[in-house]
């Protein structure tokens, strides 16, 4: 047999409940406006039960929400440890943390997406969006707008995904997360900004280069608009953080602002780099998306977009260009007979740093001497420091037809076909026949080809017209 009961508070001034509040199907709560509920412990609202909260609703543990909650008034966390706001599908309206435990265990989970309709206010403790485990699942806090959060500072902040909306006026925006874009008289409409901080995730919560070695801080800004801006008239923004979010970034430092299109790059730098003495920055974008920021060691040096290599003659001609780069000190032009041992041909001075694009070319003379029927390029870039990084690398059939070839063969996953004809459809079979990849081949006559992950080793089979070539997996 169900038990219902109907709980309604006016305005005393508070109740204590020792224990959880358990609510069961057809349970009704009611805290009205003025009045305090006060729960030395967790709550626990069944499905079917329903919590309507007007006034504030105060507990030390965990609240699971299976039911109806409404909350207009204020839900305050003041738990001594980790507590845990499940909400279900529940918005409110203003949430406060007041944890006083001690670092590392004063933290509010929220362990589902959240609307916070009207104010976020941070006393004590942490709001984490994501648990501490591996791969645990990413959720966002979100304040609608005219919504905001107040009280953030080092040790008291939102941990993980904070998204904050605003409809966009022709002035300076506070999205309250830590960004301020002034859109210079553009009306860009609804601009939605979300902030992904704490989480020490590349990728995810800080942005770095291809090798790992550059970092930038523990924390990036997503911005969207439902208007894009015009290039012509750059925005303004300033991003700021928390020491929590330092990420290794020592103060005072020359700081430099970039932008991405997702959180795992490549990164283009955003005006110059200025020196800061605060955790504070300004500068000018062009185009909006992920933007982050970091010393002058950079998330990306160089932002490589082309690269190509074609016989002229008895010469083959190396082409690449970029639409970025910091540091870089220059590109040295290596050569290989067989793919595997390089050795440099050539050097070409890079631009330091610049945001613009530039175009590069090398003529290797020597194309018909090296007595081999395909010859390999590729590009080395070198920072000033020193720090190198690869291009991709590229052939030049030096006479007659083209030849197939597989590099590398054998392989353990990826190989790229050489030598076929653009536009020919490559297909690769397992030692059953079954097609386990398919592409086509692009305008130089190559084709990367990956096999699934978990791939059987044998041999393979590509197959392009009436060609085909054996392909060893190890």
């Amino acid at each position: 047999m169900k038990h219902f009961f109907s709980l309604l508070l006016g305005l005393s001034p508070l109740m204590s409940l020792a224990q959880t509040l358990t609510t069961t199907g057809g349970a009704v709560v009611t805290v009205q406006g003025g009045a305090t509920l006060y729960v030395a412990g967790g709550v626990q609202q069944a499905s079917g039960s329903t919590l309507t909260n007007a006034g504030t609703l105060q507990l030390t543990g965990d609240f699971t929400n299976a039911g109806t909650l409404t909350s207009p008034g204020t839900l305050l966390f003041s738990g001594s440890q980790d507590q845990t706001f499940a909400p279900g599908s529940a918005t409110v309206a203003y949430l406060t943390l007041r944890n006083t435990g001690a670092a590392g265990s004063n933290r509010l989970f929220i362990p589902a997406n959240l609307t916070i309709t009207s104010l976020l206010t941070l006393t004590q403790g942490l709001v984490r969006t994501q648990g501490v485990g591996g791969g645990a699942p990413l959720y966002t806090l979100r304040l609608p707008n005219e919504a905001s959060v107040v009280g953030e500072e080092a040790g008291r902040y939102v941990q993980g995904r904070l998204q904050v909306t605003r409809t966009a006026g022709v002035g300076a925006m506070d999205f309250a997360n830590g960004l301020v874009l002034n859109a210079n008289g553009q009306n860009l409409g609804t601009v939605t900004v979300t902030r992904t901080a704490g989480l020490q995730l590349a990728g995810v919560s800080y942005g770095q280069n291809g090798s790992g070695t550059s970092k930038g801080i523990d924390r990036v800004w997503e911005v969207t608009a439902d208007q894009p801006l015009n290039p012509a008239t750059p925005a303004s923004v300033t991003v700021s953080w928390v020491a929590d979010d330092d990420h290794g970034l020592t103060m005072p430092t020359t700081a430099q602002l970039w932008r991405a299109d997702q959180t795992t790059g490549p990164w283009a730098p955003q005006g110059a780099p200025v020196g800061v003495s605060a955790r504070s920055f300004t500068a000018s974008v062009a185009q909006l998306g992920v933007l982050t920021l970091s010393n002058t060691n950079q998330p990306l040096p160089v932002e490589l977009v082309r690269f190509t290599a074609e016989r002229r003659g008895t010469a083959a001609l190396l082409r690449w260009s970029t639409v970025s780069e910091v540091n870089n000190d220059r590109f040295e032009v290596e050569v290989s007979e067989d793919g595997y041992a390089f050795r440099r041909i050539g050097q070409v001075s890079g631009h330091g740093t610049s945001s613009l694009p530039h175009e590069y070319q090398l003529l290797d003379p020597t194309l018909a001497q090296y007595g081999a029927a395909q010859v390999y390029y590729r590009l080395r870039q070198v920072d000033h420091d020193g720090t190198a990084h690869f291009s991709p690398v590229r052939t030049v059939v030096v006479s007659g037809q083209p030849e197939l070839a597989l590099f590398p063969n054998p392989t353990s996953q990826a190989t790229t076909l050489t030598g076929a004809l653009p536009g020919a459809v490559v297909s690769v079979y397992d030692a059953t026949g079954r097609l386990v990849h398919s592409g086509t081949v692009d305008a130089a006559g190559s084709a990367q080809l990956r096999l699934p992950a978990g791939s059987a080793t044998g041999v393979y089979l590509v197959r392009t017209g009436p060609h085909a070539l054996r392909l060893i997996v190890q």
